[in-house]
């Protein structure tokens, strides 16, 4: 006899009081912290416990009797389902806010050191249709929504073009409209799943292995350029051919129009052979008139215009007068390093990505900047003492790691390497808080600048002056 599933237990009118790390927000059970998606400070709601660990637990929510009066109503129809923009039913001036505290508490609570008061949080001018590149994924499983499981529709097509759902990683929700990218991403997206079904082309079957439609990603450049690349499971040379005949008539609009023929188990394209349609095999962005060679493996900050912002208070952070050296840590492809040559003596840039440090290279060609070194390699394996002694101490260090901060052997390596300054470039204000606390034997903070990149969720860049002590 099958075991009774226990009920999940139910905690009636509760209020929701804060917000949380990952977009959630709280609410206080006595000592219990309670961890609740979707809501906002004001809400009083009833909550079903899903998870429970001894000092906190999870919930969602089951009936509202109500609403917070900071509460907007949110502008896309996939919110609460789709796994972004968790923070649409939150004004945008409260979101920016509550993004300023979270700079202020990690560096405080995690960071533990003397802090300057902190500037007020950059905002987006746009809040909307604001990122340059999205993926899409192909699935024969479409996530369904409660509503639809409970009404009395029939299925008979699962087929599905969208994003996956939040621990669901063979769910994919079908997206009508995003509101994220330009809308000539929603138009292609649209048009490719139309003439995919219209012609029998069978979606990934992502448990399986199989299927011809895999993903689509699109990037668009503030210059107006557009980049499709189509990637296909099977390679069906009729069919891929047909698609791509279509897409081309269909969109001039696209300036690169690529596909990949990925056989993986995963979706990663960096290993990949990317075929060129038709178009170039990369398009341009452009930034304080320099270009900016963007290929379809290369990393770009996903928002253009906000980038530009943050590249400016890194640039003025580090008050260059030319006759600096400046190592550029993490460098990418090289927008950084670039973008503030012409301020300095000599730019060095390391990165782990080979293809990035080539693309780097292309670009210091492309705008004719001649001041600049780049190397490709694991950055705690580059940036020794050895190779500080080759190319010199350098006068300012900025720095712009992945979420998960810098390694320990890179802190040492720039203790060691003690420049006049440093200017950190975070995505993520716990790890840099870490990173400063380690720094403090040598380095006071300065300045502390945080910018939103990314409306509507929790993410937060923060930018950090380090000055030797």
């Amino acid at each position: 006899m099958a075991r009774k599933k226990k009920e999940l237990p139910v905690i009636e009118q509760v209020e929701i009081t804060d917000v949380a790390a990952e977009g959630k927000a709280i609410a206080r059970i006595e000592d219990l912290v309670v961890f609740v998606p979707f809501a906002a400070p004001g809400d009083i709601v009833d909550l079903q416990l899903y998870r429970k660990k001894h000092r906190y637990a999870e919930g969602r929510i089951l009936k509202y009797h109500k609403y917070s009066e900071m509460r907007v109503e949110p502008f896309c129809s996939h919110f609460g389902v789709c796994g972004g923009c968790k923070w649409q039913h939150i004004p945008y001036e409260k979101q920016i806010a509550y993004k300023q505290q979270q700079v202020f508490d990690n560096l405080s609570r995690i960071g533990k050191i003397d802090l300057p008061e902190i500037s007020a949080i950059k905002g987006s001018e746009k809040t909307r249709f604001y990122r340059n590149k999205l993926e899409f994924t192909f699935s024969n499983k479409s996530w369904l929504t409660q509503e639809e499981l409970q009404s009395t529709q029939t299925f008979d097509s699962r087929n599905a073009l969208g994003f996956h759902i939040p621990g669901m990683f063979d769910k994919v929700l079908d997206i009508q409209t995003c509101w994220l990218q330009d809308n000539i991403s929603n138009d292609i997206r649209l048009a490719i799943r139309k003439f995919a079904l219209d012609h029998d082309y069978s979606f990934f079957d992502l448990r399986e292995q199989r299927g011809l439609m895999r993903n689509i990603i699109i990037r668009t450049a503030s210059t107006g350029e557009v980049m499709l690349i189509v990637v296909f499971f099977e390679n069906d040379r009729s069919k891929i051919d047909a698609m791509m005949e279509y897409l081309a008539e269909t969109f001039p609009q696209i300036t690169s129009l690529l596909y990949i023929i990925n056989q993986k188990a995963n979706d990663t394209i960096t290993d990949q052979e990317v075929h060129v349609f038709k178009g170039r095999d990369y398009i341009l962005e452009s930034m304080e008139g320099l270009q900016f060679k963007i290929g379809p493996k290369s990393f770009y900050q996903t928002n253009s215009e906000q980038a530009y912002e943050l590249y400016k208070i890194a640039r003025d952070f580090a008050g260059l007068t030319g006759e600096e050296l400046v190592y550029d840590l993490y460098t990418g492809t090289g927008t950084i390093a670039n973008f503030v040559a012409c301020r300095a003596r000599k730019v060095i840039g390391i990165e782990y990505v080979p293809e990035a440090i080539e693309d780097a290279k292309v670009n210091s060609e492309l705008n004719g900047i001649s001041n600049t070194l780049f190397y490709a390699g694991d950055m705690k394996d580059i940036l020794t003492q050895d190779f500080i002694n080759e190319h010199g101490r350098p006068d300012v260090i900025i720095t712009d790691p992945p979420r998960a901060g810098m390694h320990d052997d890179v802190i040492k390596t720039i203790l060691f390497a003690e420049p006049v300054k440093i200017v950190y470039v975070s995505c993520n204000p716990a790890t840099q808080a870490r990173d400063l606390n380690l720094l403090d034997e040598k380095y006071r903070v300065e300045k502390v600048q945080p910018v939103d990149m990314f409306p509507h969720t929790h993410h937060v860049e923060n930018v950090v002056l380090l000055v030797k002590k």
